[in-house]
């Protein structure tokens, strides 16, 4: 098998490694049929999780495991979810990636693992105290494309209020691997964000205060 990721790139990302603090757990879900990228999803995860001994990898087949694909609320494949992991507790922080983390999205794969090591959102103040009063489920839904560079920004945005607050959900959605999803949504330029199925919309990586205003906004409706 060839690998994804050469020498010089897993030297760099073991060096990133060296600022993880707690372990971090990556949950793989996949499928056998019409899955065209769910063997590479579980080889890249695969391959950055053998980078430090804080990573460990599980993974399960969506049909095979439905009760824990339910209880994870998966139901689309590729999948991974970056946990924090505490002895034989797995906490999950409603941080997902939704295809393969490729291209410009690798970046978001290793900074989400960073912040689930951290076990901190390194939001601002404000934004935990905005946070800190959002009391019913909020789903953000980020699409991108490998090619986006300003993507990750908006996906990791989205990551750091799923840590701060657990009725937070953020997904990362691979647009072309999931086009009907994003023709549903209007999704004609990336990063777009859909909060709560539509009720709300963000286009661009916007600063946090969008967002939370945005989020704020779509509650309200």
């Amino acid at each position: 098998m060839t690998k994804l990721l050469n020498e010089n790139i897993e030297n760099q990302i073991r060096e990133v490694f060296t600022g993880l603090k707690q372990p971090v757990h990556i949950i793989f879900f996949g499928t056998q049929e019409n899955c065209d990228y769910c063997s590479d999803t579980l080889q890249l995860a695969g391959e950055v999780a053998a980078l430090s001994d804080l990573l460990s990898l599980e993974q399960h087949d969506l049909q095979a495991d439905t009760d824990l694909a339910a209880q994870y609320h998966v139901d689309k494949t590729p999948a991974l979810i970056i946990a924090a992991k505490d002895g034989e507790t797995v906490t999950d922080y409603g941080v997902r990636l939704l295809g393969i983390p490729s291209g410009h999205e690798f970046t978001s794969l290793i900074q989400d693992i960073l912040l689930v090591s951290g076990r901190d959102s390194g939001l601002t103040p404000a934004a935990r105290e905005f946070l800190k009063t959002i009391n019913q489920p909020v789903h953000l839904q980020v699409f991108v494309t490998p090619t986006c560079p300003y993507c990750p920004r908006a996906v990791v945005l989205a990551h750091m209020m799923a840590i701060e607050n657990p009725m937070v959900q953020a997904e990362m959605i691979e647009a072309m691997e999931f086009p009907a999803l994003a023709n549903r949504h209007q999704v004609s330029g990336v990063p777009h964000t859909v909060i709560n199925g539509g009720a709300g919309n963000v286009v661009g990586a916007v600063p946090e205060t969008s967002l939370l205003h945005a989020i704020g906004q779509a509650l309200q409706r």
